[in-house]
């Protein structure tokens, strides 16, 4: 192990934790696609104009789960999802 981390230039600890921490990664990808699932769910049924801070706001009414509004950001942008942006009119 020690010879195969040296050619890929990582260190055998760093290496020893990401094996480790595999299943922690792997439980939190099924979170955040449960998660995506719902805020698809919120998205459509504003007609595709909320963004985070509403869907926020609406996941922890109505599912009473505490969840962080930068998380919600990252999982819109990881699935390409967007709320409708209103230009001021000069």
């Amino acid at each position: 192990m020690q010879r195969l981390c040296s050619i890929l230039g990582v260190s055998r600890s760093s290496f020893y934790y990401w094996r480790r921490t595999a299943a922690d990664r792997a439980a939190r990808q099924v979170t955040d696609a449960q998660l995506a699932a719902r805020i698809r769910a919120v998205h459509q049924e504003s007609d595709g104009t909320c963004g985070a801070p509403r869907i926020t706001a609406e996941l922890q009414e109505t599912s009473g789960e505490a969840v962080s509004h930068k998380r919600d950001a990252g999982i819109l942008r990881a699935f390409e999802v967007e709320g409708v942006r209103l230009r001021r009119r000069l």
